[in-house]
């Protein structure tokens, strides 16, 4: 059997480091690539390496943007009094697609995991900490993930921020939209029916 050529092999393993990218896809993507036009695979590469040099972290909220600060950030129009707290910079333009929360964001860059040696220091609560107060906070959203570590996280961000005196709220959990009762487990049930809301 034909092996790779040794570039090819190396950029397959490149490739399969990606997220969601396993050895078919990688392999796949590589060979495309080597017989590709070399005009599309010099801009495929000098796009890869400007969007890595000039975007970074908004450094108040933590948001993926190419100014500082971010766009959300700089907009006056947004309701500075509402903050909501998200796990990672992805989050935010999850919410963002939405286009019904009007407030303004923090990411924490992460959830507590202590099995996986992330304690409150490695997350960026003292940074929400200096936020409450400074810019006026009234209520914190969590919009953190419904497992045991964003569980703990919201837990835990409740009661340091309780000194602070703002409203602290969870964003509800339950079913997802075009989805049937028998595709639910009980966990979900649950928290959609605690969660429930009247019709008006």
């Amino acid at each position: 059997m034909t092996s790779l050529p040794e570039p090819v092999a190396h950029l397959v393993a490149a490739l399969g480091r990606l997220p969601g990218i396993g050895p078919r896809s990688a392999e796949r993507l590589a060979l495309h690539l080597v017989q590709a036009d070399p005009g599309q695979v010099r801009q495929l590469a000098e796009s890869l390496v400007s969007a890595r040099e000039r975007v970074t972290h908004c450094e108040r909220c933590g948001a993926l943007t190419e100014t500082q600060p971010c766009a959300v950030c700089g907009d006056d129009r947004r309701d500075a009094a509402l903050l909501c707290v998200v796990e990672r910079p992805l989050d935010i333009l999850s919410l963002e697609k939405s286009g019904t929360f009007r407030g303004r964001y923090h990411s924490l860059g992460g959830k507590l995991s202590p099995l996986n040696g992330v304690g409150p220091e490695d997350l960026r609560i003292a940074e929400l900490e200096r936020r409450v107060p400074s810019e006026s906070v009234k209520e914190v959203i969590l919009a953190l993930s419904s497992d045991v570590e964003g569980d703990a996280t919201g837990h835990y961000l409740a009661k340091r921020l309780a000194a602070f005196g703002v409203r602290v709220s969870r964003i509800a959990q339950g079913l997802p939209a075009g989805s049937g009762l028998e595709f639910a487990d009980e966990l979900t049930l649950s928290r959609a029916l605690e969660g429930r809301r009247e019709l008006s």
